[in-house]
């Protein structure tokens, strides 16, 4: 896929235009051949301008999380940070199981909850785990 996404709508209404329509993507520097997130028009790394999308694995470990416990009687619900294994990190959270039962460590995987511009992205843990 091109640097420049088609109609020149810039990275980020991209990113969330493609997950409203099932694709989770990231970008690769062409320069340095790193992955990163969130979408830019720039490489953080080393200043390249090539950016290209890719769908990455969506297969990740849990780096840090936390419990929101909301007012009144919402289920508590987790954040996450998650470290995908092309080597960016983002935030999100893990879904069905209880917000305690997500720890540091565990393997999850990415999913897309919703479409259009309900679309996000949430990850489940991966069998086994």
């Amino acid at each position: 896929m091109q640097t420049t996404p088609e109609e020149n709508i810039g990275p980020e209404r991209f990113y969330f235009g493609e997950l409203g329509r099932g694709r989770f993507l990231i970008q690769r520097c062409e320069a340095c051949s790193r992955a990163i997130f969130y979408p830019r028009t720039f490489c953080p790394h080393c200043g390249g301008e090539t950016l290209n999308w890719f769908e990455p694995s969506g297969k990740g470990t849990v780096y840090a999380t936390t419990s929101i416990f909301p007012a009144g009687d919402a289920e508590p619900y987790n954040v996450s940070i998650v470290d995908l294994d092309e080597g960016v990190r983002l935030m999100s959270r893990v879904v069905g199981v209880p917000s305690d039962a997500v720890s540091i460590g565990m393997r999850v995987s990415a999913h897309i909850e919703g479409s259009e511009e309900a679309a996000k992205l949430v990850f489940a843990i991966e069998q086994g785990n």
